[in-house]
C-alpha cells in the first residue's frame, strides 16, 4: 500500500492511523516520526529500533496463540496517544531516534530464527506509526515461517486495517476505556475508532485478544467494566480472550493507587456474567490463570507468570470432551 495521499501541491495525508494527520513540506505528524519529505510520507525510525527483546508470547499478552513459545520483540519511538499511565513511556512519548542503532527488515528476520522464535511481536511504542518498517520485517518473517503479532492501541486507520490482512496473524489491542470523554480529553483520541478497529479485527482472520489496564477511579467502576464485557461479548465474540491488567504507579500518575486485587475479580465476574469465556487477570502473581475448557472444565493451558504447560489441549481441542478451543495453536 501507499502511506499516503498527496492533499494539495504543499501537504500530504497520512494514512497509517485514524489521525490522518495532515504534513507540510518538512512537517511531522501527531506521532512525531513520520514527515512530509518532497511530498512522500518518510517514517524516520525505519530499521532504527529503540527495544529489542525475546519475550515469552504470554508477555504480549497472548494467551490462545501458539502458548509456551518466544517471540522476538521491537519497538521504536513515538506513539499517536497521550497516555498518563504509559509503561513505555520513555519510548513512546519522544522523537529521539538513536540513528547509531541500525537494523534493516532483513537482520531482525535473521535474529528471531537464530534465537528460535516461532514469531514477532510489534511492541513497546505504537506499532502503526511504524507500520512501513513493521510490514517489511512481517513479509519476510512470513517467507522464513514465522508469524507476526501487533500490540496495539487499536487506531490503525481503514487502509492499514485491510492491509494487515496479507501478513499479521495476532493481535492484543488495549481498550484502555469505554468514556468517549476519557479518550478524547485523556488519551487525544477516539473511542469509536478504536471500537471500530476492534471490530474489524474480530471479523478478520487476524486473531484477537484485548487487554484493559484496569485503574483505580478512572475505569474500574462497575457500570464501565459491564459496557467493557458487554462491548465484547457482543460485538467481538465471547471467544474472545480478555486481560484485565493492574495498574502500578507511572509516569504522570505516580499519586494513583495499584489496583486491588478484589477489583480485579469483580471485574472478572463481570466479564463471566455477559458470557465471556476466558478471562485472565494480569501483573498479578498468585492468581489462577489457566486457561480451562469452557464445556467440561478440564484445565488446558497451566500459567505460572509466564511459565506457560500446555496439559490438556490437543491439535486445539479438550483432550476430555473434545471441543474446539479458539485461538491459533501452531
Amino acid at each position: 500500500m501507499q502511506y499516503y495521499r498527496t492533499k494539495n501541491e504543499h501537504a500530504i495525508t497520512c494514512v497509517l492511523c485514524r489521525h490522518y494527520c495532515t504534513l507540510k513540506e518538512g512537517k511531522n505528524g501527531i506521532c512525531g516520526i513520520n514527515y512530509n519529505i518532497e511530498g512522500k510520507l518518510v517514517n524516520a525510525t525505519y530499521s532504527h529500533p529503540s527495544a529489542l527483546n525475546l519475550d515469552p508470547i504470554e508477555k504480549k499478552p497472548l494467551y490462545h496463540f501458539i502458548p509456551a513459545t518466544s517471540s522476538l520483540s521491537l519497538g521504536t519511538v513515538g506513539c499517536n496517544f497521550r497516555c498518563p499511565f504509559c509503561q513505555n513511556y520513555t519510548i513512546s512519548q519522544t522523537s529521539q531516534i538513536d540513528e547509531r542503532v541500525t537494523l534493516p527488515p532483513e537482520k531482525v528476520v535473521a535474529l528471531a530464527l537464530q534465537h528460535q522464535a516461532q514469531s514477532i511481536s510489534y511492541t513497546y511504542n505504537e506499532p502503526v506509526i511504524w507500520y512501513p518498517y513493521a510490514k517489511d520485517i512481517g513479509v519476510l518473517a512470513k517467507e522464513a515461517g514465522l508469524k507476526n503479532v501487533f500490540v496495539s492501541s487499536g487506531y490503525e486507520s481503514a487502509e492499514v486495517l485491510e492491509d494487515m490482512h496479507s501478513w499479521l496473524d495476532g493481535v492484543n489491542i488495549d481498550l484502555k476505556s469505554f468514556s468517549h470523554d476519557y479518550y478524547k480529553k485523556v488519551l487525544k483520541t477516539d473511542l469509536e475508532g478504536v471500537k471500530e478497529s476492534l471490530i474489524a479485527f474480530a471479523k478478520s482472520d487476524i486473531w484477537l485478544e484485548v487487554t484493559t489496564l484496569v485503574i483505580p477511579d478512572h475505569n474500574d467502576s462497575s457500570d464501565e467494566l459491564s459496557a467493557m464485557a458487554e462491548f465484547i461479548a457482543t460485538s467481538l465474540g465471547k471467544d474472545v480472550p480478555w486481560h484485565l491488567s493492574a495498574f502500578y504507579p507511572n509516569y504522570k500518575m505516580q499519586d494513583t493507587p495499584p489496583t486491588p486485587l478484589e477489583t480485579l475479580q469483580k471485574a472478572k465476574e463481570i466479564a463471566h456474567s455477559f458470557g465471556l469465556k476466558y478471562v485472565y487477570i494480569g501483573n498479578v502473581r498468585g492468581v489462577d490463570n489457566a486457561t480451562y475448557c469452557p464445556e467440561c472444565g478440564e484445565k488446558l493451558i497451566e500459567r505460572d507468570g509466564y511459565n506457560t504447560q500446555v496439559v490438556g489441549l490437543v491439535d486445539g481441542k479438550c483432550k476430555k470432551c473434545a471441543n474446539t478451543i479458539a485461538g491459533v495453536w501452531q
